[in-house]
């Protein structure tokens, strides 16, 4: 027997068996190759060619007209054109993006701009500006976009379309607070905000105006919704409320925003599947026994499908009106596609929903597939089809056997479960790879939230936005409320039972490859060799278990230092500065919390000495590692470290020192971390070598910013 592709052609011969078992579930497999496709663009360390994505659909379209009589090459065909029209159309989408970025810090100034977006938050209001005028600042170098956070006095008076001057201070976006963290600069480029930050003042605002175009004039909507919410339903039950109908989130405390995630029940205030499902059944209810109630119409027309178009209208007002987050796009076309299903006569099947509103989410916004959102959102969706599909098939042994009622209560209580723990499995790594928490109590919080939230808190909401124009809206907002303080309540209860959540450590980015495909395997399958899935989302969490969090950190703006000490906490050299890069490391750091570094002593585990010239780390395989925080140290750091940190340039040769990160070596390559082996090795990674030379990477300047003040170990 022959061998093809190092395989004994037996085995090859099996593949080909269960492939062919499994040929109506190929299709399901387009979008994964689509979004192999885009995430080969984001892992790239170098920006590809405009041509790269289109000669490689090119050539798989080639393949799959020559393969035509093959039909085992005609799936390896089509994926590869697939392939690379993923490639093509996030490589467009980057380049379409493009926009300036603030080169350098700017203010405080006046900063003048179109009010095109109004975010609620605790503090005040945050906005986003168009057709910016900086003084001083070339047009050709001005950004697009900028995002500016308002002061609570006088933004009230702010609106969507405005033209507003404010005092600010601008900075261009920020980088990762460590390799392999959120890039915001990323984020920021596909949104083309070319800067951000904060007023010293309140706006003035220049000339009030109408929001113009439909995005506008729904955030407009949105903010005023929100508003007469919160007018009814004060506190953190008006904010939720508000979140539920407006996908508006900001309002709530900082508090019960982390017992809801603690408790598992965050993903309630993300308008996904369940809200969209509402709002769509509460507009064709309306409309069918609406019109049914016209005998006239009733008999001589097909009043359902005119309800299942209403239906569908209604589902992408509601869509828009929460500013479409990607749950929500998914759930809409998914929505959609039943709703067609109806119109033609026909039924859908469910899996293919799911790939076919992947498709179109990822070619009209391919970045979408690196966010959590997405990826949370499809995870739990795949998950359940899948399940679900299998408890049919576990179903149909019993068809013959008539419910009894205490029996359709046990099995809504069991579906409810069973509906609850797929969704936290099939979630689980993915909330562990993007926030480094885990719940433990979340099953039986959503046992109790869940049908509350659908049951009475959305049908009361829904109710309230029929009712807004009356004035009437408090007749349901307030009921509404009662439901809402329910669900606090419940997040607060789970939260505070023991070890309801878990923070994990940082997973490595082939964890992220590994869960996505072996979770993909388990579920697009339907025969016995789904299960050979399991083996990469076990090798992903082995992988995790033995990832090691850096033994040391800095910002990229040498404001902020963190060790890890012995026992696996974090040091920080300030409470001060940089409050969300510290937040960041600690939490990836799989603490709960970090202390404050020694001043002019030595710390609890004795690796840390510090001074008033600097600080010396010793590491687990005896490195000596000098961070220096004054010129005046550098003469002794230069001569008896293995590693020498300085926050401050060198301008000398330290010969005795095997690596040196200065100043001037953080300006240009962002924030950087160390691992110390236990052999005495030392490994450096910095956020630039990690990112690549990609076009949200800014490149560093000719000449350097002057050094920041030196990191303060003072409260």
């Amino acid at each position: 027997m022959g061998r093809i592709a190092g395989l004994p052609s037996g085995a090859v011969a099996v593949l080909a068996r269960r492939l062919e078992a499994e040929r109506e579930r190929w299709a399901l497999w387009l979008p994964v190759a689509l979004g192999m496709g885009i995430a080969l663009y984001f892992e790239l360390p170098f920006e590809p060619p405009s041509w790269l994505g289109p000669v490689i659909a090119g050539f798989g379209l080639v393949l799959l007209w020559t393969s035509l009589g093959v039909a085992s090459l005609r799936p390896l065909a089509l994926g590869v054109a697939v392939f690379g029209v993923g490639l093509a159309a996030v490589t467009w989408r980057a380049e379409s993006a493009a926009a300036p970025v603030l080169a350098r810090g700017y203010g405080p100034a006046a900063v003048h701009g179109r009010v095109v977006e109004v975010t609620l938050l605790p503090a005040g209001r945050r906005v986003i500006l168009e057709d910016v005028v900086l003084r001083g600042v070339a047009p050709e170098e001005t950004p697009a976009r900028v995002r500016v956070s308002l002061l609570r006095g006088g933004a009230d008076r702010v609106a969507v379309g405005d033209r507003i001057s404010v005092p600010a201070m601008l900075s261009p976006p920020p980088g990762p607070a460590a390799p392999g963290a959120f890039d915001f600069q990323r984020f920021a480029w596909f949104a083309r905000i070319g800067a951000v930050g904060y007023a010293h003042a309140a706006p003035t605002v220049l000339e009030q105006g109408q929001p113009s175009g439909l995005v506008m004039w729904l955030d407009e909507l949105r903010r005023r919704l929100s508003a007469r919410i919160l007018a009814v339903v004060p506190g953190d039950a008006g904010a939720m409320a508000a979140a539920l109908i407006t996908g508006d989130q900001t309002g709530i405390s900082r508090d019960t925003m982390q017992a809801m995630r603690d408790s598992g029940l965050a993903h309630l205030l993300s308008i996904s599947g369940l809200h969209i499902t509402f709002a769509a059944v509460l507009v064709m209810g309306l409309v069918r026994y609406g019109l049914a109630a016209v005998p006239w119409l009733a008999l001589r027309f097909p009043v359902k499908k005119w309800a299942a178009v209403a239906g569908i209208g209604g589902a992408l007002f509601y869509m828009l009106l929460a500013g479409a987050p990607v749950p929500a796009q998914r759930a809409f076309l998914m929505l959609a596609i039943v709703l067609l299903g109806v119109l033609v006569d026909r039924m859908a099947l469910t899996m293919r929903l799911v790939c076919w509103a992947a498709v179109v989410i990822l070619l009209l916004l391919p970045e979408s597939l690196v966010g959590a959102s997405f990826q949370l959102s499809f995870a739990a969706v795949v998950g359940l089809v899948a399940a679900w599909e299998a408890w049919q098939a576990w179903r149909r042994r019993w068809a013959d056997r008539p419910p009894t009622p205490a029996g359709r209560v046990m099995a809504w209580i069991g579906a409810s479960l069973f509906t609850t723990l797929v969704a936290s499995i099939a979630t689980a790594g993915f909330s562990a790879y993007h926030f480094n928490r885990l719940s433990l109590v979340g099953i039986f919080a959503n046992l109790i939230a869940v049908p509350l939230t659908g049951i009475w808190a959305i049908p009361c909401g829904l109710a309230a936005l029929l009712l807004l124009p009356l004035g009437l809206e408090a007749v349901a907002l307030v009921p509404m409320g009662w439901g809402v303080e329910a669900i606090i309540a419940i997040a607060r209860e789970a939260a505070a039972w023991p070890a309801a959540a878990t923070i994990t450590p940082a997973l490595p980015g082939a964890s992220l490859w590994l869960l996505t495909l072996g979770g993909l395997w388990l579920c697009l399958w339907r025969t016995s060799w789904r299960f050979w899935g399991l083996a990469p989302v076990v090798c992903a969490l082995l992988l995790g278990w033995f990832h090691r969090p850096p033994d040391l950190l800095v910002s990229a703006d040498a404001r902020l230092v963190g060790i890890r000490d012995a026992s696996g906490g974090m040091l920080l050299s300030t409470v001060r500065a940089e409050r969300f890069t510290a937040e960041s490391w600690v939490r990836r750091a799989g603490a709960d919390h970090a202390d404050l570094w020694p001043v002019d002593a030595q710390s609890a585990d004795g690796r840390l000495r510090c001074d008033a010239l600097g600080c010396l780390y010793r590491g687990s395989g005896g490195q000596q590692v000098a961070i220096a925080r004054s010129v005046e140290a550098l003469a002794d750091d230069c001569s008896g470290a293995d590693v020498l940190l300085s926050l401050v340039p060198v301008r000398r040769r330290c010969p005795g020192v095997r690596h040196v990160v200065d100043r001037f070596d953080i300006w240009r390559n962002g924030a950087h971390v160390l691992w110390l082996d236990s052999g005495g090795g030392v490994r450096i990674e910095n956020t630039r070598w990690a990112r690549g030379e990609r076009p949200w990477v800014p490149r560093p300047e000719t000449r350097p910013r002057p050094a920041s003040r030196p990191v303060s170990a003072k409260r």
